[in-house]
């Protein structure tokens, strides 16, 4: 069998170029309309509200922690300790409906798309970024109109004293998951922007011991703890200079129990206001004995009914066993989940909560400049909170959800779609080499292995058949696509 590699020299815009083709042939638009350009030019400001039930909340030591190449900032944090050791968290949303309203050429642009789409080498933002990482950003040292979510935490971490309402704010300190990860588990030093605001790393290290409180308590009711694999991609100008998986670490687990608990507030405080909402759902699945019997592969016995509680700690023994493997094992966990959903909820009916995060209330309103949805949820939030109808209807709702749905999915696979050609062009200069692998897929007409030296998935194309997943050997590289995002391997050993 002989093969053949990509002779062009790939580059960025390459797979800039790519990844625009990739969003054309998934329904995506990838460019602004002149319909779009024509409003935008008329936005030369933040957006303003003269409402005196606007709370100022511009003082408190608000922060954002996000990527480190992060520029739509969509949440802020800050904690306030309370008598008895409790601790209240303020979340801060931007209000991006202050600016973006309902129908207009940019709101359709977002309603057609549903979410921003990341490549590393291009970002497709939902929103114009003079809007997204400007005039509807959180952004330090300015003054932004925001939705604010006030949650006393209790000792066992459940959530007491909800409060939602309008506030303006002002971020005081832009963060990086990494760096401020670092600083907690006392790697390195506190970064610049943390160090140099007084009184904000008291704050964080609050807030880090209250994000594990709350993380502790989800998983004993049955959170899944998953790792998916989701290399990203390192550039320096157009050359591409590595792949790197991104990490977990305590600065993300802080946002994420946050964004959470906030999302779960969101959805109790609409239907507290008798009001419909536009829920998250995953809901029980289906699979779920053949879920059982993928555990029986590993001498764990599930009960013959979905349950999360006991499917978490089956994920966390693995994990604890065998952290090479976890990666594929959730996958395979995830794939027989099925995934996520957008529904109509109305108030008081039975919610069908999110089996993954083992919570029964679950919106999406703390991401306003990526997600679609959120600006939904916002709005409807806006008008409970001004006693005035949805802007929404049920049937106009219930259209959005299943759109929603479908776009979001539209939007991840290019995002999948892209990471293969980048893994292709990272990995085109290293045909003939050989590499430590691990099976991750197995069907009747293809075996898929990832290898570890550079964080890559591709096809088995020559070596032996019937290869459980899970199994170790030793790959060459004899063939990569950039163009199709394909990688082939024979095995050696």
């Amino acid at each position: 069998m002989s093969f053949k590699h990509n002779q062009h020299k790939y580059s960025r815009k390459d797979i800039a170029r790519i990844a625009t083709t990739a969003m054309l042939q998934a329904g995506l638009e990838p460019e602004f309309s002149e319909a779009v350009m024509q409003q935008l030019a008329k936005i030369d400001k933040p957006g303003e509200d003269n409402d005196s039930n606007i709370f100022d909340l511009t003082d408190l030591l608000w922060c954002s922690l996000d990527n480190d190449d992060s520029l739509d900032l969509d949440q802020l944090t800050v904690c306030e300790k309370l008598k008895n050791n409790l601790v209240k968290i303020y979340v801060a949303i931007a209000d991006v409906d202050s600016v973006v309203k309902k129908d207009s050429p940019i709101d359709a642009h977002a309603r057609t798309n549903t979410a921003s789409v990341y490549t590393s080498a291009r970002i497709f933002p939902m929103l114009p970024e003079k809007l997204s990482t400007n005039l509807t950003s959180l952004n330090p040292d300015v003054d932004r109109l925001a939705i604010v979510t006030e949650m006393v935490i209790q000792k066992d971490g459940s959530i007491t004293q909800p409060h939602v309402y309008r506030a303006k704010v002002r971020n005081k300190a832009k963060l990086a998951y990494d760096s401020v990860s670092d600083w907690i588990e006392n790697k390195k030093p506190a970064p610049d922007a943390l160090s140099s605001v007084k009184g904000m790393a008291e704050q964080l290290k609050t807030q880090d011991a209250v994000a594990q409180i709350l993380r502790k308590r989800r998983h004993a009711e049955g959170s899944l703890e998953l790792e998916v694999f989701e290399p990203k991609a390192i550039f320096d100008g157009e050359k591409l200079v590595g792949i790197e998986q991104q990490i977990q670490n305590r600065g993300r687990q802080l946002i994420e129990e946050f964004m959470i608990a906030t999302n779960e507030c969101t959805a109790k405080f609409l239907a507290g206001q008798g009001h419909a909402s536009l829920r998250r759902v995953v809901r029980s699945p289906e699979n779920w004995l053949r879920i059982v019997e993928y555990a029986k592969k590993f001498g764990e016995h599930l009960p013959s009914q979905a349950n999360s509680k006991a499917l978490s700690v089956f994920l966390a023994k693995r994990h604890k066993a065998d952290p090479l493997r976890f990666p594929d094992l959730s996958l395979v966990v995830v794939k027989l989940m099925g995934s996520g959903e957008y529904v109509v909820e109305q108030p008081k009916s039975e919610p069908i909560g999110h089996f993954g995060l083992a919570v029964r209330d679950y919106t999406h309103s703390t991401a306003p400049n990526r997600r679609y949805p959120d600006i939904i949820t916002l709005r409807m939030v806006k008008a409970a909170l001004q006693r005035v109808r949805s802007p929404y209807s049920n049937q106009e709702l219930q259209s959005l959800a299943e759109h929603c749905t479908q776009q979001e999915d539209a939007a991840r696979k290019v995002e999948r779609r892209i990471r293969k050609s980048e893994a292709a062009l990272m990995l085109a200069s290293h045909i003939n080499q050989t590499f430590n692998a691990i099976v991750t897929g197995q069907s009747a007409s293809a075996t898929w292995v990832r290898i570890f030296e550079i964080p890559a998935e591709g096809r088995l194309v020559e070596g032996m058949s019937n290869l459980e997943v899970g199994r170790k050997l030793r790959v060459k590289l004899v063939s990569t696509n950039v163009e199709q995002g394909f990688i082939d391997f024979i095995q050696v050993s």
